[in-house]
C-alpha cells in the first residue's frame, strides 16, 4: 500500500525534477535532431549482439535458443524459424548497462507470420521493458521481467483500433493522471500501424518519477511513480519486488512474444551528469546531477 504521506512527498520531489526536466530536456522526440550538444550512445552495432544477454523462458540467461534473437538487415532481429511450436517461450534480450534517467530511442517494424502456437493476444505484439530487473535474477521458468513495458503492437489490416506505444506493468503499478492503477495493460493515444511499415519510438524516463511514450514523435502515454507491486510476471522472486517500492533504475529489454519483430538505429541518452556549468563535461539537457562526472 502506498500511504497519503509518501504520495506527498514523492509529488514534491517529482515537481522539483519534472521542473529541470522541462527546462533540460529540450526539444524532444521528433526534434532531437535540432540540439547539437546531445551525446546519443548507439547501444547495439548493427552487426552482432554484443552488450546483449537473451533470457528465454525454460532457458538459463545467456542461452538464446534456436537464435530467437540474431541480426538481419542491420537489425536486431526477432525469429521464430527454429521453433516446431511457441510453448509461451517468452523472451527477452537485456543490454548490459543499467539506466535510471535517460532517452531511448528506435525503430521498430513486425513483419512475417506469428510463431506456430501463438496466442492471439501476442500477434504482433512486443515491447521495450524499461527499468527492467537483470536477466541473471529471473527464475528458468519466469515469463516476464519485473519491468515498465513500453508495448508494441501492428494493426490487424481490417480497420480496428490497435494503438501501439501502450504500458504493461508486469511486477509494477503506475499512477496516471493523479490516479494510482492496478490495471496490467493501458492504451495509449496513438493511431494504428498496419503492415511492415518501420514506427520511430522514444521513451523519457525519469527514474521512479515519470516517464513518457513517444510513437512517430508524439507524445502517446505519460505515468508517473512507478512501483514495485503486484502480478503478472510469473515465477519471479517475491523478494524483488516489494509492495510499493520506488521503481527508479534498471536494464532496457526487448521482447519476444512469438511476434517477429525488428529493431534498428537503437539509442540512449543519459541525462545523469555534472550539472555545474563552468565544467566541460557539463550538458544542457541533465536533470540529475553527477559530480563525480565532473571534469574540473
Amino acid at each position: 500500500m502506498i500511504h497519503a504521506t509518501t504520495v506527498i512527498l514523492r509529488r514534491g520531489l517529482l515537481a522539483a525534477t519534472l521542473a529541470t526536466a522541462t527546462c533540460a530536456t529540450g526539444a524532444l522526440a521528433g526534434d532531437t535532431g535540432a540540439a547539437t550538444d546531445e551525446d546519443w550512445v548507439s547501444i547495439f552495432n548493427g552487426e552482432n549482439l554484443d552488450g546483449w544477454t537473451p533470457k528465454i523462458r525454460t532457458f538459463e540467461p545467456g542461452v538464446n535458443f534456436a537464435e530467437t534473437f540474431r541480426v538481419e538487415d542491420g537489425a536486431l532481429t526477432v525469429a521464430y524459424d527454429g521453433y516446431e511450436q511457441f510453448e509461451d517461450r517468452f523472451g527477452h534480450i537485456f543490454y548490459e548497462q543499467p539506466f535510471s534517467y535517460y532517452r531511448l530511442r528506435f525503430e521498430y517494424r513486425f513483419y512475417g507470420d506469428q510463431a506456430p502456437g501463438g496466442a492471439d493476444w501476442a500477434w504482433r505484439n512486443s515491447g521495450a521493458m524499461l527499468h527492467s530487473q537483470a536477466p541473471e535474477s529471473m527464475s528458468v521458468e519466469q515469463d516476464f521481467p519485473i519491468s515498465a513495458e513500453f508495448q508494441f503492437l501492428g494493426g490487424r489490416g481490417d480497420g480496428t483500433d490497435r494503438a501501439t506505444g501502450n504500458l504493461c506493468t508486469p511486477g509494477t503499478h503506475v499512477t496516471i493522471n493523479g490516479n494510482f492503477t492496478t490495471d496490467h495493460c493501458i492504451t495509449s493515444s496513438s493511431p494504428t500501424f498496419d503492415g511492415d511499415q518501420w514506427v520511430r519510438a522514444e521513451a523519457l524516463v525519469l527514474g521512479s518519477e515519470r516517464i513518457v511514450h513517444y510513437i512517430n514523435g508524439k507524445s502517446v502515454m505519460e505515468y508517473t511513480y512507478i512501483v514495485t507491486e503486484g502480478g503478472v510476471a510469473a515465477n519471479d522472486a517475491p523478494r524483488l519486488k516489494p509492495e510499493g517500492s520506488p521503481l527508479g533504475e534498471g536494464y532496457v529489454s526487448l521482447q519476444s512474444e512469438s511476434a517477429p519483430v525488428q529493431f534498428r538505429n537503437i539509442e540512449v541518452l543519459v541525462l545523469v551528469g555534472c550539472m555545474d556549468e563552468n565544467d566541460p563535461a557539463y550538458r544542457s539537457y541533465f536533470v540529475k546531477d553527477d559530480p563525480e562526472a565532473c571534469e574540473g
